[in-house]
């Protein structure tokens, strides 16, 4: 694993995305138009610094932040809701804590090889995602 986590990314794999988006209350039309996407990530990595764009043909979604600052999210086009979210390193994990009104919410995200693993998390639901480099 490396903790560099910059490049362009495409969805290979999306397991259990509608239970995660039940789990953030998000309607029935929007679940099933996002369970038929794919996803490109890009990601530009200045050390600790981040800028993020996760694309794709229904919306698109803009995230920058600084590895242990916490920052205060909307995750508009998501469900959104402010959060407040704090991303650390785990080894060569980073690990996303996001505070608000659900209960256990966050992300890990790591690169192993040519694929980069995205792990969303919601109170009891799980999705993971796999992308592969460009």
């Amino acid at each position: 694993m490396t903790r560099d986590q910059s490049g362009t990314w495409e969805m290979e794999s999306n397991d259990n995305f509608e239970g995660y988006m039940k789990a953030l209350d998000i309607d029935f039309a929007t679940r099933k138009i996002a369970v038929r996407l794919t996803q490109t990530k890009i990601i530009e990595q200045a050390g600790d610094d981040f800028k993020t764009k996760t694309n794709s043909t229904f919306r698109n979604y803009n995230l920058d932040f600084t590895v242990g600052v916490e920052f205060d999210e909307y995750t508009k086009g998501l469900d959104n809701r402010n959060v407040k979210s704090l991303v650390t390193w785990d080894g060569d994990c980073l690990v996303c804590v996001q505070k608000g009104e659900k209960q256990n919410r966050g992300w890990k995200q790591w690169v192993e090889g040519d694929k980069l693993h995205l792990e969303l998390t919601c109170e009891d639901q799980v999705c993971h995602q796999v992308f592969k480099r460009k």
